[in-house]
C-alpha cells in the first residue's frame, strides 16, 4: 500500500487551503507557449533546439500524445525530459503526466511519488488545468489504493474547478466512492460539502428498507438544501427515490425443522427473528413472519398456492438444494422468492427467483482479488479432494485469471501422511534435491546442500478445514517454504479465539463474516447472550438468517439498481445477472495466536 498516503493528502489539501486563503500567492507561471504543431513535428523541432526548448518540446510533445490516446507513445517520449532543463510549473505538468502515465500502467504506487514532486506542493498556485489534473490523479491514486474517503475529499475539494462534463463526472464519482465507505469513514469528523456528501452516505446506508431510504433522502434534501447532491441528485439516488415503495407485511420463513438439516435450519430461523425482534426494539415496524416446515409440504405448488392464499409476499427459503434447483427451473413464481441456497446452475432462473447462501466459491473469489490487491501475481493452490474442493479451485482459478494472476499448480489434500510429499512436489522439493545428487556425483565430494523450493510462488490459495490447515501450516516450514503468504477461506476458522488452537495457524491471512470477526457487534453480543453457539462456528449461519432478513425488503432494489451493496453480518452483499447474492468478506490475519482484520479493500 502507498505509505503515509492520507497524512501526505491532507498536507497538500491544507496547502491549497492555505493558497486559497489570506494574502493571495502569486502564481506559479503558466506554461510556455509551444507551437501548434503535430507530436512529430515538435519531436524535429525538439532535435534541433537547445536543451531547455528542447524539454519544453518534448513535454509538450509527451503531453499531446497522451491527449490523443497514446499513452504508450507519451511514457516514451517523457522518459527523455529532464526536469531540470524545466520551469516549475512545467515541471508540475511533467510530475502529473508521468502520474497520469503511471496509472494508465495499474502503478497508484509509482502515480502518488511522482505527485509528491515539490513543484505539486502548492496546488492552488497552479493554472487552473494543471489543478485539475493534479485533483483528479490524486484521486484515482488514493481510490486505487482503496483510500476511498482521502479518494472522496480530493473530489470534493476538485469540484468547484470544474464545468460541464467533467463536473458531472466528478459529482457522480464522488457519490459513488462514498456509497463504498464504511460504517467508520462515513462517521470520520468532516466539514464542508464532504460532511454533507457524509451524511447523505449515512442516510442511505443506515436505512433497512427503500421506504426507509427515501425517507432519509427526503429529511437530508430539507436539511441541506445548498449543498451540492441536494443541488443535483446523484443518478443512483434519483433512481431510488423513482422506485415504488410498497410496505413488504407478511413474509413466510420456508425451513426444513425435522431431519439432517434441522439444526442448520434453526440457527437461520433464530438469525432471522433476531433481526426482526431487533427491529422491533428499534421502532420499526417490520412485517409478520410465518414459519413453514419444508419437510411437511408435499408439492411446492401446494405451498405457494397456500402462500397466496394467505397474503404472503415474499418467501424466504427453501434451504434444500432439490427443492432450490426444482425452482429454478420453472418459468415463473407466483410469489417473490429468496432461496437459502444455490442451485448448481450458472443460469439464471424466474425472474421471481433470488439466490442466497454462504458459498465457498464467493471466498475464492475475494481471496483473488484480495491477493491481487496485495500485489501478488503468481500462486499455488491447495484444496481438499472431491467436488467440493474442486468447485472452490474452479472458482479462484476464474476468479484469479480474470485478474491477470497466473496458477502454477494445484494439489488436492489427500491423506494426512502425504501432505508433506505433497507440498514438496507444489515448491518442487524433489528437483532441488536431485539437482544437489547429481552435482555430488560430478564433483565427487561431499558437501551439505539445503533444497531450494521454486522462487516463483508469490503465495498459496488454501482451502481447508481447521485440522487440515493446522498440519499444513508446520509442513511448509518443514519444506522450506513457511515464508509463502498464505490466503485461506473462513474453513479453517472456528470462531474460537482460543490462543492454542490458532498459533499453528501463525501467518495465515483469512476471509471472514464480519459477525465473527467484530467481537464488540452490539447485535452479536445480543444474540450470543441468547444462543452462546452464535459466537462460534455456527455463527455464520446465525447470520446468514440476520442478512436473510436484511435482504428481504430490499430485493427489488438490488435488481433495479445493481450497483446497490449492502453492508450485512455474511459480508458486503450485492446481486449478479443471475440473481444470485454475493459476498466480499473482509480479511484477517492470525499473529502471534491471535486474530487482527486487516484493512477493507473496497471492490
Amino acid at each position: 500500500m502507498i505509505s503515509r498516503l492520507r497524512l501526505l493528502s491532507v498536507l497538500c489539501l491544507l496547502g491549497l487551503l492555505a493558497a486559497c486563503s489570506g494574502t493571495p500567492k502569486p502564481p506559479a507561471g503558466d506554461l510556455p507557449k509551444t507551437p501548434q504543431a503535430s507530436v512529430d513535428q515538435l519531436l524535429l523541432k525538439a532535435a534541433q533546439s537547445s536543451p531547455k526548448e528542447a524539454a519544453q518540446l518534448r513535454l509538450a510533445a509527451a503531453d499531446k500524445s497522451y491527449a490523443l490516446g497514446n499513452p504508450l507513445r507519451a511514457a516514451h517520449i517523457i522518459q527523455q525530459v529532464p526536469l531540470d532543463q524545466l520551469g516549475r510549473t512545467e515541471q508540475a505538468l511533467a510530475s502529473i503526466l508521468n502520474a497520469e502515465l503511471s496509472l494508465y500502467r495499474q502503478r497508484p504506487q509509482a502515480a502518488w511519488q511522482f505527485l509528491q514532486h515539490p513543484s505539486l506542493e502548492q496546488i492552488g498556485r497552479l493554472p487552473n488545468d494543471l489543478q485539475i489534473r493534479a485533483h483528479m490523479a490524486r484521486a484515482r491514486a488514493l481510490e486505487e489504493d482503496n483510500q476511498l474517503l482521502d479518494a472522496t475529499r480530493e473530489r470534493v475539494f476538485a469540484a468547484p474547478l470544474l464545468t460541464g462534463q467533467p463536473a458531472e463526472e466528478n459529482h457522480e464519482a464522488i457519490w459513488s466512492l462514498v456509497a463504498r465507505l464504511n460504517g467508520t469513514q462515513l462517521t470520520t469528523p468532516s466539514e464542508g460539502d464532504l460532511a454533507g456528501w457524509l451524511t447523505l452516505g449515512i442516510a442511505v446506508r443506515d436505512a433497512l428498507t427503500v421506504e426507509m431510504q427515501q425517507a432519509g433522502i427526503d429529511r437530508w434534501l430539507s436539511a441541506n438544501p445548498q449543498h451540492p447532491a441536494a443541488l443535483n441528485l446523484p443518478e443512483p439516488l434519483r433512481k431510488l427515490k423513482e422506485l415504488p415503495a410498497e410496505p413488504l407485511r407478511k413474509i413466510a420463513l420456508l425451513l426444513p425443522m425435522q431431519g439432517q438439516l434441522a439444526n442448520v435450519s434453526r440457527a437461520l430461523r433464530d438469525g432471522f427473528m433476531s433481526a426482526y425482534y431487533h427491529a422491533q426494539q428499534t421502532g420499526q415496524n417490520p412485517p409478520e413472519v410465518i414459519l413453514f416446515d419444508s419437510t411437511e409440504i408435499v408439492s411446492l405448488d401446494n405451498f405457494y398456492t397456500l402462500a397466496k392464499a394467505q397474503g404472503i409476499q415474499l418467501v424466504v427459503g427453501p434451504l434444500e438444494k432439490n427443492l432450490v434447483k426444482d425452482l429454478g427451473q420453472l418459468p415463473q413464481l407466483p410469489i417473490m422468492t429468496l432461496a437459502l441456497n444455490y442451485d448448481d446452475s450458472n443460469e439464471s432462473g424466474p425472474a421471481q427467483l433470488f439466490q442466497f447462501g454462504l458459498a465457498a466459491e464467493d471466498e475464492a473469489l475475494s481471496a483473488a482479488r484480495r491477493a491481487w490487491q496485495d500485489g501478488m501475481r503468481r500462486a499455488v493452490a491447495l484444496v481438499p479432494r472431491g467436488e467440493w474442493g474442486d468447485r472452490v479451485l474452479a472458482a479462484f482459478n476464474r476468479g484469479w485469471q480474470q485478474q491477470g494472476g497466473t496458477l502454477l499448480a494445484a494439489k488436492r489434500i489427500d491423506q494426512p501422511v502425504q501432505l508433506a510429499q505433497q507440498i514438496a512436489d507444489l515448491f518442487q522439493l524433489r528437483q532441488s534435491e536431485a539437482r544437489a545428487q547429481r552435482l555430488k556425483e560430478v564433483l565427487g565430494v561431499e558437501f551439505a546442500a539445503e533444497p531450494a523450493r521454486r522462487a516463483d510462488v508469490d503465495f498459496i490459495f488454501l482451502a481447508a478445514t481447521p485440522l487440515q490447515a493446522q498440519q499444513i501450516r508446520p509442513t511448509l516450514t518443514f519444506q522450506y517454504a513457511g515464508d509463502v503468504p498464505v490466503y485461506a477461506t473462513s474453513h479453517l476458522y472456528t470462531g474460537s479465539r482460543d490462543g492454542t488452537q490458532l498459533q499453528d495457524l501463525n501467518g495465515i491471512r483469512f476471509s471472514e463474516t464480519p459477525w465473527l470477526l467484530d467481537e464488540h457487534n452490539p447485535l452479536r453480543e445480543q444474540v450470543a447472550r441468547q444462543w452462546p453457539q452464535a459466537s462460534g462456528s455456527l455463527g455464520r449461519l446465525y447470520a446468514m438468517g440476520i442478512d436473510a432478513y436484511l435482504l428481504a425488503p430490499r430485493l427489488s432494489q438490488l435488481k433495479a439498481l445493481p450497483e446497490t451493496r449492502i453492508h450485512g453480518q455474511t459480508g458486503t452483499l450485492s446481486l449478479t445477472e443471475q440473481q444470485r447474492i454475493e459476498r466480499e468478506l473482509p480479511w484477517a490475519q492470525i499473529q502471534n495466536g491471535r486474530i487482527r482484520r486487516l484493512p477493507d479493500y473496497v471492490y
